[in-house]
């Protein structure tokens, strides 16, 4: 989460320790004993989580809403989020956990829904904790939105690779996929015309299909977009795929 206090930092070293230091008024960078065999991390407002090696999650600092009282079985996880901050008793801390399973477990302050999963609650492959929201990553590349935030992403909801949560905006990591110009995930004869739109010029694409990646008209993959892209494009439609 982004929302880390700017007087707290964490990270986890090679060694998978984990060293903080910063604001510790909560006991957030109290990191318990064994510090070991960590593999990620996460950090809001006032409390922390450390993902093990072996799946099970460890949880500290600031308890209020059960944060960082981890539900059984605690074990089998792949990603951690944690958010929120103790303002006020209706925006504390709570946390998430992404299942091996592609489920998503979530615990802590419920003020505002941030731990209401919607259903179906399968196929996530990421998780993060906003100040009032949560974000999922589905295996599809799309995204879910819960709790009070900004909502889903702009259309197409497709093709995204990593989220991050803010304070009270999100970020979306778009995978690139030569030859889909006009963002629908496909290679097809619809983006012959954005194709063109991309070969005049790149301003012109940008205003035109804002969400969408300029250098997916890079066929030949020389770093620029230009006549020498077009043979390879036209292959890629008859193939449906670029190579």
């Amino acid at each position: 989460m982004a929302l880390s206090s700017p007087l707290l930092r964490r990270t986890v070293k090679g060694d998978g320790s984990i060293v903080a230091w910063g604001d510790n008024g909560d006991g957030q960078c109290n990191v318990p004993a064994p510090n070991s065999g960590f593999v990620a991390i996460a950090a809001a407002g006032d409390h922390s989580m450390g993902l093990k090696q072996n799946g099970s999650i460890v949880a500290w600092g600031d308890n209020y809403h059960a944060e960082c009282t981890v539900p059984a079985p605690n074990s089998s996880f792949i990603g951690i989020g944690a958010g929120g901050w103790e303002l006020t008793g209706s925006q504390g801390g709570f946390s998430l956990g992404l299942k091996a399973s592609g489920s998503i477990v979530a615990w802590g302050n419920n003020s505002y829904g941030q731990c209401n999963v919607p259903a179906p609650n399968t196929g996530f492959v990421g998780v993060a904790a906003g100040w009032l929201y949560s974000l999922g990553l589905k295996a599809d590349g799309s995204i879910v939105a819960w709790g009070s935030g900004p909502g889903s992403p702009p259309a197409p909801n497709t093709g995204f690779v990593a989220v991050a949560a803010g304070t009270r905006h999100s970020l979306g990591l778009k995978a690139p996929l030569p030859g889909d110009l006009n963002c629908d995930r496909y290679v097809d004869f619809d983006d012959i015309n954005p194709f063109v739109t991309a070969l005049v010029g790149r301003g012109g694409y940008e205003a035109q299909y804002p969400y969408c990646n300029w250098l997916n008209a890079d066929i030949d993959g020389n770093g620029s977009v230009d006549f020498d892209d077009i043979n390879p494009f036209v292959a890629c439609l008859v193939a449906g795929a670029c190579p």
